[in-house]
């Protein structure tokens, strides 16, 4: 039996992860695919550095283009991370022949659709479950076993750092810049953590979700994404009160031929079953027509189940190779996209207010929500041991986010109301 033979940009964490299975897991990938799988060739930054992997040296190399115009290639995969030089490396893979298993979200949430065409044009596979949710096979998930469905709405827990901090402030009652610092120290956050606690992470794997999901070509500037630097400790502890837990959720959802993508620290109710994912651990919630409410959970990261989603493409990259069907599943958007407006866009909103501890106030509060046409659901004033000021928690019922930012313009400009403390979207 021919083997097949992998070109791997990138030994690091994932990489090496990939190694491992590929290696030790050769009597069961010889039986799926009917031939052995050999990783050929491999790019790392420097040949001498000491692992924790045995390599073979000579397969060792710091030149990617020679394994990208190896000959004896077949499949590349790529785990070395970045976007411009990394995706001229993959179209030049694509020119030559060569299927490509990635697991770069930034490549594929910014270029995946020219990628995608390029495939397609050469009939080659492009496969990159791992870019979103690490070991969920959420991707092939949305592309195979929601074929027949319309989905309707996609909501996850998608970042499993901000999730991380998230559950130690509300379990410990921790503050965010102590449980930031934990998580970096623990090698879950960056040194620089922008990408993850500004939500811009999650917005790149929501872009890459919604397009699959909706079949329209979502980009990143059409998220909309907030992080969750802002929340607070008095934030998660009123939430726990009213019976809700706060997460950073990507929400997108379809009406009609409308849709809106967004990821923002949301609170959603404890009896909701992603309320209860707690650590690093992802959960994607999807909303079909015909099958209704479906949940996928489990690891968002690390070197094995990464790279488990990584080898089980690859092993659909070589049956497709065996069947001569490659090249045909490349999922191209075909419905065109239409952004929701703020008019579109509904949610129910927690409001926390900081007002003067006055008589009339609360109803001068309840006549703005009145003049924008939201309904209150819930209000709830904790004892104020400052006599001249109170909170004000309030809870709306479902509104437009356009109606809500009316309210929020006209309590700047209500001298009663001095500081808008929290504004979170609600959900379940």
């Amino acid at each position: 039996m021919k083997p097949i033979k992998v070109g791997l940009l990138g030994l690091g964490t994932v990489g090496t992860g990939v190694v491992r299975i590929v290696e030790g897991h050769q009597e069961d990938l010889t039986n799926q695919v009917g031939s052995p799988i050999v990783i050929a060739q491999i790019l790392v930054k420097d040949r001498a550095k000491a692992r924790n992997i045995q390599v073979d040296a000579s397969k060792l190399t710091e030149d990617p283009w020679e394994v990208v115009r190896n000959p004896d290639i077949d499949v590349i995969i790529e785990v070395m991370g970045g976007i411009g030089q990394t995706k001229e490396y993959i179209l030049e893979a694509l020119e030559r022949g060569k299927h490509i298993v990635t697991a770069n979200k930034d490549l594929m949430a910014l270029h995946g659709q020219e990628i995608l065409a390029k495939a397609r044009d050469k009939g080659c596979d492009v496969y990159y479950e791992a870019s979103v949710a690490g070991g969920i096979p959420i991707i092939r998930t949305l592309i195979e076993g929601f074929s027949s469905d319309r989905i309707t709405k996609i909501m996850g827990i998608v970042n499993g750092t901000t999730n991380y901090i998230l559950t130690k402030m509300s379990q410990e009652g921790a503050a965010y810049a102590d449980v930031l610092k934990e998580a970096q120290d623990l090698g879950y956050a960056e040194g620089d953590p922008t990408s993850d606690v500004e939500g811009l992470d999650a917005a790149r794997k929501m872009t890459i979700l919604s397009t699959l999901g909706f079949r329209s070509h979502v980009s990143l500037e059409d998220v909309s994404a907030k992080g969750i630097s802002s929340v607070t400790q008095e934030d998660i502890q009123y939430a726990k009160r009213l019976g809700y837990e706060v997460k950073l959720l990507g929400i997108a959802e379809r009406q009609d031929d409308f849709i809106s993508v967004s990821v923002q620290p949301t609170m959603i109710k404890q009896s909701h079953p992603i309320a209860s994912v707690n650590g690093v651990f992802n959960a994607v919630y999807v909303h079909g027509e015909a099958v209704g409410e479906t949940m996928f959970y489990g690891a968002g990261a690390g070197e094995l189940p990464t790279a488990t989603s990584i080898v089980a493409d690859l092993v659909a990259v070589v049956k497709n190779m065996k069947l001569g069907v490659n090249g045909r599943q490349a999922q191209l958007s075909y419905n065109v996209m239409k952004l929701k407006t703020d008019e579109q866009i509904a949610s129910k909103f927690f409001l926390l207010l900081h007002v003067e501890d006055r008589a009339g106030v609360l109803a001068q509060i309840a006549q703005v929500f009145s003049d924008c046409d939201v309904s209150i659901e819930s209000v709830m004033q904790p004892s104020a041991p400052n006599k001249m000021s109170t909170e004000i928690i309030i809870i709306t019922h479902e509104a437009s986010k356009a109606s809500m930012n009316k309210v929020l313009g006209a309590f700047e400009g209500l001298a009663a109301v001095r500081k808008i403390k929290s504004v979170y979207r609600v959900e379940g």
